[in-house]
């Protein structure tokens, strides 16, 4: 898979970015080439070796036709969500959100906003929530042409509480209380 100067790419756990540069540099007595990739959702340079690009997870963006399957999994109901202690679901959803699969990383804001609806998230569920969730609004932005803004509010809408699960929350906490 080559990239050219200009192409937008996707490097896992970043997000998506653009090819900057091809440069050939020398570092310790060997040459070796690089792709120059600035992340859009933040401006970080990042240099990858040419040779390594794929080994590393460095893809193209999703295929527009391809975003419904990242739907899909985003609005099934049917999948148990985790039930391992958090650092085991912690370490799972990491991996998952490191392979920068927009399949995997569906799965984990999925997981994540269901956990939401339910309770309160910790700060690392809520941390691991918005990375997963900026991850694929911006790779499904750019695979539409679409804003980030029109993507996050139909991803948020999927998740919208069921008319009375707010209450069904307030009464979880009010147990756990007394």
């Amino acid at each position: 898979m080559e990239f050219k100067v200009g192409d937008k790419a996707v490097y896992p756990a970043h997000g998506v970015g653009i090819i900057r540069a091809i440069e050939t540099k020398e570092l310790e007595g060997a040459s070796a080439t690089f792709y120059e990739i600035k992340i859009l959702d933040n401006g970080m340079k990042i240099w990858v070796p040419v040779e390594k690009a794929y080994a590393n997870g460095m893809r193209q963006v999703i295929e527009p036709e391809d975003v419904e399957k990242v739907y899909d999994i985003l609005r099934d109901r049917i999948t148990p969500t985790d039930s391992q202690t958090w650092n085991r679901r912690y370490r799972e959803y990491m991996q998952k959100i490191k392979t920068g699969d927009p399949l995997e990383v569906a799965k984990v804001l999925r997981d994540l906003a269901l956990m939401k609806m339910e309770k309160n998230l910790s700060f690392g569920e809520r941390k691991m929530f918005d990375q997963a969730q900026s991850l694929l609004v911006q790779e499904i932005a750019v695979a539409r042409d679409s804003t980030e803004d029109a993507v996050r509010t139909e991803i948020e809408g999927l998740f919208v509480p069921e008319e009375g699960a707010e209450d069904k929350k307030a009464k979880k906490k009010s147990k756990k209380k007394k």
